[in-house]
């Protein structure tokens, strides 16, 4: 293989880096500080929110399970209830 060849990507890319850069916003530090800062908030807003569900769900099935009691089997029916005699 020949080391002269190029690919020609390789070559645009090239160009672009050595062209004119263009020029940033000043406020460009500050506005992505602050869309952080609400990502996290809403992040975190989210994370708090599911916990409460989460924890309202189990306790809304272990007052379920503790009433019903689905554990446990119902009176066993071996003979019919004598009726009529």
């Amino acid at each position: 293989m020949s080391g002269d060849r190029r690919d020609p990507r390789e070559e645009q890319v090239r160009r672009m880096l050595d062209g004119p850069h263009p020029v940033l916003p000043p406020d460009l530090a500050v506005r992505a500080v602050r869309h952080g800062g609400r990502r996290l908030r809403r992040r975190r807003a989210v994370r708090r929110t599911a916990g409460w569900l989460l924890a309202v769900a189990l306790v809304a099935f272990f007052v379920w399970a503790g009433v019903e009691q689905p554990w446990a089997t119902g009176p066993a029916q071996v003979t019919p209830p004598l009726e009529g005699w």
